[in-house]
């Protein structure tokens, strides 16, 4: 495991908190800041507590059933119940590294001090990610609103001894005894302690955070394929000219033109063409790379100013205020994050829309300025990349399908009492997947302009050293080149990979410098 450590305080964590910890096993510890934080907080729910008159979520039932005042002598029960029933998640289980980000983001806000949490249920929140044991979570279960109901349960499960739970092996087991093992004891939740445990919005900001961090690699990916498609048309790269983006000064897009315009440096192929009659215009997929992928850049500074502020939050309901009142809230509706995990999606339906255009063109001898048809080897013997492109057309209309906003639904739950909600999660849910089809198709135009290139070069044409630096790079890590028809799957996967990895920008950026 990393050794890394991560400290939890007050004031909230940050990005990289959440990708060490999630993605990296990074050990969490919580400041003596916060467990004084947590101490005082706690102080101030048990005098609540002992009051006859009912507060909400202390001594009161909860959603549709906070009507009834819950005595002393039921509140453990309470407590124990509001997580077991909870815990309803149906479906397959849901990636190890968004239970661990959904954990730590539960844990960042209780060591708010906001909560009432005791600072020993904390600590054997960070105990359990420190012993690598991961809660089983589905699927199926919540509606982003009060949070992410149903998978936080099924981590305050764990915390209690029960239900099934992933040791640092990979097995599932019953987590009572992987605690155990660990010397970890299982928690009895007293007032309140249920409810804070339950009633977040971790799950889909926490897959937020991770999705930023890909898509991060991956527009720089695509400004990559985009250039050496264009160079592989024989395209023009006057149009990528700073002075040209900054009369129209959108910053994502200034940024792809600039990236592409640094991949192409030095290269021999632009600007050539087959015949003496020269192209005035490129056609759209190539000419307005910058602007989609730069519009997606955008985005994803605008979703990362939302992901910040909900880093620095504290989401539960009820709250412990600083001067002592425990309020009830909406702070746990999950719209702000909701929306931006939708947005995402429509962004990144569009880049692999115009990346699948790309590859088409340099597959069709009619558009595609002199390349083989389909980049076959013996066109009609061979049918080269035909049914590569007939693959990252699937993905792209899954990915136009995957674009269908989940947040302009809502459907009523509790009765009635909770009859708006954001649908956050399963807006986050489906980012993922269009996260990794936008990889694939990424990954395959990267294999049908590489292999263009090296037909180009065939040719006498000479690509630019980053071009070169790229296909040398993704020769070395499997993809292959030119040729007859083989067995292409293998070849699809090892680019795939070679995306996924951020080894294509880690090929290209010696060369280059450090792209935007």
């Amino acid at each position: 495991m990393d050794m890394h450590t991560v400290v939890v305080g007050t004031a909230g964590a940050t990005a990289a908190d959440v990708l060490a910890v999630a993605r990296g096993n990074a050990r969490v510890e919580l400041s003596e800041e916060a467990l004084a934080a947590l101490a005082a907080a706690r102080e101030i729910v048990d005098a609540l507590a002992a009051k006859p008159e009912p507060v909400y979520g202390v001594s009161t039932g909860f959603g549709a059933l906070a009507t009834r005042h819950i005595g002393h002598d039921l509140r453990t029960q309470l407590q124990r119940n509001i997580v077991r029933s909870h815990a309803a998640g149906m479906g397959p289980r849901v990636e190890r590294e968004v239970v661990r980000a959904l954990m730590f983001l539960r844990l960042k806000t209780v060591c708010s001090g906001r909560t009432g949490v005791r600072p020993e249920v904390a600590q054997t929140m960070a105990d359990v990610l420190n012993a690598g044991i991961t809660p089983v979570v589905h699927e199926y279960g919540s509606l982003g609103c009060s949070g992410d109901l149903a998978p936080l349960s099924h981590c305050a499960l764990t915390l209690m001894g029960e239900g099934d739970a992933e040791g640092p092996t990979g097995v599932v087991r019953p987590a009572g005894e992987l605690l155990a093992e660990h010397g970890i004891t299982p928690v009895e939740l007293h007032e309140k302690e249920g409810l804070a445990l339950l009633n977040g919005t971790d799950g889909m900001l926490g897959m937020l955070i991770m999705a930023l961090a890909d898509l991060e690699t991956l527009y720089k990916s695509a400004d990559i394929t985009a250039a050496l498609s264009l160079e592989a048309l024989l395209g023009t790269d006057k149009v990528l000219a700073p002075e040209l983006h900054a009369i129209r000064p959108h910053p994502g897009q200034a940024a792809s033109a600039a990236n592409m315009l640094a991949v192409l440096k030095g290269s021999g192929l632009t600007g050539h063409h087959q015949d003496d009659a020269p192209r005035v215009q490129d056609a759209y997929s190539v000419r307005c790379a910058p602007q989609v992928a730069g519009a997606g850049r955008d985005t994803i500074a605008h979703a990362r100013v939302v992901a910040e502020r909900e880093l620095a939050s504290a989401v539960d309901n009820p709250v412990v205020l600083p001067d002592g009142r425990v309020e009830s809230n909406g702070n746990f509706h999950g719209a702000p994050v909701a929306y931006v995990l939708d947005f995402l999606a429509i962004a990144a339906a569009d880049l692999g829309s115009i990346a699948e255009r790309r590859t088409d063109r340099l597959l069709d001898k009619n558009r595609s300025h002199g390349l083989p048809p389909f980049l076959a080897d013996d066109a009609g013997v061979d049918s080269g990349l035909m049914i590569a492109q007939y693959t990252q057309a699937a993905l792209v209309s899954e990915l136009k399908r995957l674009a269908v906003p989940a947040s302009a639904d809502s459907i009523p739950s509790s009765a009635m009492q909770e009859d708006h909600v954001s649908m956050g999660w399963s807006a986050a849910r489906k980012l993922r997947t269009a996260v990794d089809n936008l990889t694939r198709i990424v990954a395959i135009e990267l294999y049908a302009a590489t292999r263009a290139i090296e037909l180009r070069e065939g040719e006498g044409l000479t690509p630019a050293p980053a071009s070169r630096a790229a296909i040398n790079a993704a020769r070395a890590a499997g993809v292959g080149g030119p040729g007859p028809d083989r067995f292409l799957a293998p070849d699809l996967a090892a680019a795939d990979a070679f995306v996924r990895g951020g080894h294509l920008v880690a090929a290209v950026e010696p060369v280059t410098g450090p792209l935007a």
